[in-house]
């Protein structure tokens, strides 16, 4: 069932986007060549605290997993696309980094992401990550009340076509709210027009991920996924609050 959230709580999301959205601009300045993965995890983690809020991933362990996340925040790297756990790795000119990050405060939950290339970049990764946060955008603004789940899948979908991406189909956004992962899944594709009908006080994390050689994926044995070829991937993600004229993003 999707939950329905009132006024109160969403107040509530609202103020945990809102330490989410600080931290993540934080972590945004600190990523430079040569900074180590593990550096990025301990200032999220520290500043967390300091905001009286707690690291969302750390210790959750989602569905299917063997073993409960050992980190802060995700740290993926080129081709790993999501639930990269951070590292000694230090990062590299060239690099496609995404930050998935979680917050909990007060009992309640945000999510989001980003991707950036650092240092030098190329026409490829340029091109995949710019259609991956404009796909985002779109799909944004399917998220509004009598609109179809499907029409956000069919937004997101239709960028990656344009720009000549693969949508990662084994991964999904989510609700998201009294727990990190909730009803219904929300896929980066879909038919305009199809899947629940959109209301007031729903609650999205709305994540498009592409690439660009593939839509299959493959887990690492420390249980990130990765495209299967190897090619170059990119993840953005909102909280997204469905309200009676529109949407509200929570982690800007």
């Amino acid at each position: 069932m999707i939950r329905i959230y009132s006024a109160s709580e969403i107040e509530k999301i609202r103020a945990s986007g809102k330490i989410l959205s600080k931290i993540l601009k934080s972590l945004k300045k600190e990523i430079k060549i040569g900074v180590e993965l593990n550096y990025l995890d301990e200032l999220a983690y520290k500043m967390t605290k300091g905001n009286g809020a707690e690291p969302a991933f750390l210790g959750y362990r989602p569905g299917g997993a063997k073993y409960a996340y050992g980190a802060s925040i995700c740290a993926s790297v080129n081709n790993v696309i999501v639930h990269g756990l951070p590292s000694s790795y230090r990062i590299k000119s060239g690099d496609v980094l995404k930050i998935d990050f979680g917050v909990k405060y007060k009992g309640f939950y945000s999510d989001s992401a980003f991707t950036i290339i650092v240092g030098k970049s190329n026409k490829e990764s340029k091109n995949l990550v710019l259609a991956t946060k404009k796909s985002l955008e779109e799909g944004i603004k399917q998220a509004k009340p009598g609109n179809r789940l499907g029409d956000i899948g069919w937004a997101i979908e239709r960028i990656a076509k344009k720009y000549g991406l693969k949508v990662v189909k084994g991964l999904t956004g989510h609700g998201v709210g009294l727990n990190l992962h909730e009803e219904p899944n929300v896929y980066n594709f879909g038919e305009k027009g199809r899947g629940p009908k959109l209301k007031p006080g729903m609650v999205l994390a709305i994540e498009p991920m592409f690439a660009i050689g593939t839509e299959e994926i493959i887990q690492k044995p420390d249980e990130s996924w990765a495209t299967i070829d190897g090619s170059l991937s990119a993840h953005f993600e909102h909280t997204v609050v469905i309200t009676e004229k529109g949407n509200m993003v929570v982690t800007k």
